[in-house]
């Protein structure tokens, strides 16, 4: 009976021996060189201030650079159209011709009432020099001599009557010939041959629009346009002397217009909170027409050191707060909350949260925890 317990007995000691065994090479196993081995690696970016090119990128609207409404300056019947609509006119080109009849009639008119008036004169001013002569000589009487002048007086100034409604004849005249105001392109008539037009009417004859260069309207909201305003103040931005800011127009997938920021508006739409800015643009293809929505880039200056983080390397909780993860100086992984102002390529512009010499990790964040100790390589 004892010998049947013996054994169970030092089967179990040597089970024991072989368990301490076991847990004493696990335990060598997971020393000090074991946990470097398994110590993970991870790709950082070290944070370094530099000054940067800021743009803001906003929408706008473009609108004609000048818009000429064409109307008859003359009363009478439209006779002719002599240009074809949606076309390129020059300035000073003709687009309509007005019945002329009544006008040169009235300019020959005119012009026989200036011979008269000179005829006039010519005999009012021998007589009058015959009069002086004469009131010399006690020949005639100082009445008469006064009619002498005073008709003489009458004819000068008869003939600059005549002169003035030759030249008001002759503008009449020209007037019939309607000419393009400015250089554009030019819309559809809204007359057609026939119809009778009149001095101040409400309708246009047509409209022109000059394109190239074309302006840019620009919303950009208040509490932006101050806080571009205070950092410029302050000095961390810096813009050029001529304070004209270039802008950039994007149009369809490919094409991009240069232009330069012109002024701004002194009041806030008080509807939107939005400050309008105006730029103009060079369009010499005139792929900008009047009215289009297009998205333009405003150079707003320099920002000077800047902190950068990669886009990469931020991510956001649940709050919509950002989040860095940085490994600090004793080489373990830290969270940092970041406050961000915009982007520049591809990184954050970070204005809170990182400072230089940080190193943001990039590579390797769906694996670790903050507090784990991690091995660093820098990512170009």
């Amino acid at each position: 009976m004892q010998q049947r317990l013996r054994v169970p007995l030092l089967v179990s000691m040597l089970s024991a021996s072989l368990a301490l065994a076991g847990c004493g090479d696990a335990e060598q196993a997971q020393g000090p060189g074991a946990q470097q081995q398994q110590q993970m690696t991870v790709g950082v970016v070290t944070i370094a201030p530099q000054n940067v090119d800021l743009t803001t990128t906003l929408p706008g609207r473009a609108s004609a650079y000048r818009v000429a409404e064409v109307r008859p300056q003359v009363n009478g019947i439209l006779q002719r159209q002599l240009f074809q609509e949606g076309a390129m006119v020059e300035a000073g080109q003709q687009l309509y011709q007005i019945d002329a009849a009544m006008y040169e009639a009235t300019l020959a008119s005119a012009e026989a009432e200036l011979k008269r008036a000179q005829a006039t004169l010519k005999a009012s001013k021998a007589r009058f020099e015959r009069s002086q002569g004469l009131v010399a000589d006690k020949a005639i009487s100082q009445q008469d001599y006064d009619e002498a002048e005073a008709a003489y007086l009458q004819a000068e100034a008869q003939l600059k009557v005549a002169e003035a409604s030759i030249t008001q004849a002759k503008l009449n005249l020209e007037y019939t010939r309607v000419k393009a105001p400015i250089s554009g392109r030019i819309g559809r008539s809204q007359l057609t041959e026939g119809a009778l037009l009149s001095v101040g009417q409400a309708q246009a004859l047509t409209t022109i629009h000059q394109l190239d260069p074309i302006y840019i309207d620009i919303a950009q909201s208040s509490s932006e346009y101050l806080q571009l305003q205070q950092a410029m103040r302050s000095g961390q931005i810096v813009t050029d002397t001529n304070n004209r800011a270039a802008v950039t127009v994007k149009v369809g997938d490919n094409t991009e217009l240069q232009g330069e920021l012109l002024f701004n508006e002194v009041t806030v739409d008080p509807q939107t909170s939005a400050i309008t800015l105006r730029a103009k643009v060079a369009n010499p293809e005139q792929v900008l027409m009047p009215g289009m929505y297009v998205r333009t880039e405003i150079a707003s200056g320099e920002l000077q050191q800047a902190i950068l983080a990669p886009q990469t390397g931020v991510t956001r909780d649940p709050r919509g707060r950002a989040i860095a993860m940085v490994v600090n100086q004793t080489g373990e992984v830290e969270q940092r909350y970041l406050t961000v102002q915009g982007t520049v390529g591809s990184d954050w512009i970070v204005t809170d949260g990182l400072t230089a010499g940080d190193q943001v990790i990039v590579e390797g964040l769906q694996k670790i925890q903050p507090g784990m100790p991690v091995k660093t390589e820098e990512v170009k």
